[in-house]
């Protein structure tokens, strides 16, 4: 299973942290920026009110003609660039200054008012904001100060411009930095997820993968690793521990079943003593028979590879078995079919993808009473055979499912028969093969899915 990048923690952080990342930026940017416009205005506005104050007291001792001479020596020699004068009467003419007119409909309302000066300029015609303020002199004359904000309003554009380029550029750099963090992490942790999947089916001498940055991770790995090993170790020695029991038990087993044989064929015996004979032959047949699957359940599940694997077509070999058992079938009075698709091949071993197939038609017929059906069907899926063996018997209750694969269970009416390690044999050879088993309701009766990898 391949993480998807997308779907993943550290990607969900990234984005989290590129969105605080961002809105800082943000904020302090917008914050600068209307700090710098509110200094810019009171800068301004620190201009004109010294300005008006300057005329203020012009006219305290002048009059009207002072002031007017002095905004007039303004404007013509060392004043301001910028500055915008007027004096006018209480009917909003004008009496003197660089305006032409009267700007409002009357005295302004607010404090700092502003408005537009049209000027010609080489080769076009300019518009000019200006902001201003107005006093009433003692006389009942009107004084307009002003200055032109052309350039604090192109400043204000270009820092605006570059305030949003700036937190643009932020979210974009926070972005990419957030992408490859979480790049970098999820292919960590895809790695980890590879190799506990190659563990999980088999591989026992994987090991999670160490970087060397010393960083978490690492220190994960090696612990892990060295559970792995511990875990390894105690494996091995059960291994052999089991592998050495079923030997010694094998050779008495063998040995006492040849002595009753070898009792079967002396001097005709006593009906009694000659069914108590065959009585202990069957039960050393089961106890061999249950031996004998015990040891393909332990080396399905000692993690070795699979010897010499091969492609082994899983629907002409479901055929075969499916027409090997329909005369049983028959017998019993059940219904046997088979549906496949052609080369549903799979990377295996013939015998024991025999052995999953035939537990399974054995449990069928077991427990499917006469009149029912069992029905086997091989698919191919995208990367994957899908094996699916459904009956309409008795089933497994929903409860019991999740432990119907370990050794020695037995549900339904059955139970009383056989050891229990059909289907725990049969996961083993499907994780063997790294595919997965999953029992399932047929409503009514059993379904049984083996995916296998193609």
């Amino acid at each position: 299973m391949k993480l998807d990048l997308f779907n993943t923690t550290a990607f969900r952080l990234s984005v989290g942290y590129t969105l605080l990342i961002t809105l800082a930026v943000a904020a302090t940017l917008v914050s600068a920026y209307k700090l710098t416009e509110r200094l810019i205005d009171d800068e301004l506005d620190l201009i004109i009110d010294t300005e008006l104050k300057s005329l203020e007291e012009r006219y305290a001792r002048s009059g009207v003609a002072g002031v007017t001479d002095e905004i007039n020596l303004r404007i013509e020699s060392w004043g301001r660039i910028g500055g915008v004068y007027m004096i006018a009467d209480a009917n909003f003419e004008r009496i003197a200054g660089n305006l032409t007119s009267w700007p409002f409909d009357g005295m302004p309302g607010e404090a700092w008012p502003q408005f537009e000066i049209t000027t010609i300029e080489p080769g076009r015609r300019a518009v000019h904001p200006v902001r201003a303020a107005v006093r009433a002199l003692p006389g009942g004359d009107l004084l307009l100060v002003g200055t032109d904000i052309s350039q604090g309003r192109r400043f204000a554009e270009k820092f605006r411009f570059a305030t949003v380029w700036g937190i643009g550029l932020s979210g974009l750099v926070a972005a990419l930095a957030g992408f490859w963090f979480s790049y970098r992490l999820a292919r960590r942790v895809d790695e980890v997820t590879r190799t506990c999947q190659r563990i999980t089916a088999g591989d026992l001498g994987s090991r999670l993968p160490v970087a060397g940055a010393n960083d978490e991770f690492d220190s994960l790995a090696a612990s892990v690793n060295r559970v792995l090993d511990r875990l390894q170790d105690q494996a091995g020695t059960l291994r052999a521990t089991f592998d050495s029991t079923a030997h010694d038990l094998r050779a008495p087993l063998h040995r006492l079943r040849t002595r009753l044989d070898a009792l079967l064929l002396r001097s005709p015996l006593e009906p009694a003593v000659h069914e108590s004979i065959e009585s202990a032959l069957r039960e050393v047949d089961q106890l061999q028979r249950t031996l004998a699957t015990l040891l393909q359940i332990a080396l399905a599940e000692s993690g070795a590879p699979l010897a010499s694997p091969a492609a082994v077509d899983v629907g002409e070999l479901a055929a075969e078995l499916v027409e090997l058992f329909e005369p049983v079938a028959g017998a019993q009075g059940v219904q046997l079919a088979c549906e496949h698709e052609p080369r549903a091949l799979v990377q295996g071993n013939r015998q024991l993808l025999a052995q999953l197939l035939t537990n399974l038609l054995e449990n069928g017929l077991k427990y499917v009473p006469a009149g029912g059906r069992i029905e086997v069907s091989v698919r191919r899926l995208a990367g994957s055979v899908r094996l699916v063996v459904s009956d309409n018997g008795p089933g497994i209750a929903a409860e019991d499912r999740a432990r119907a694969a370990q050794p020695f269970a037995r549900f339904g009416p059955g139970k009383q028969g056989g050891s229990g390690l059909g289907l725990s044999l049969v996961a083993a050879i499907a994780r063997l093969h790294r595919g997965r088993l999953e029992l399932e309701s047929n409503e009514p009766g059993l379904r049984v899915v083996v995916e296998l990898p193609a």
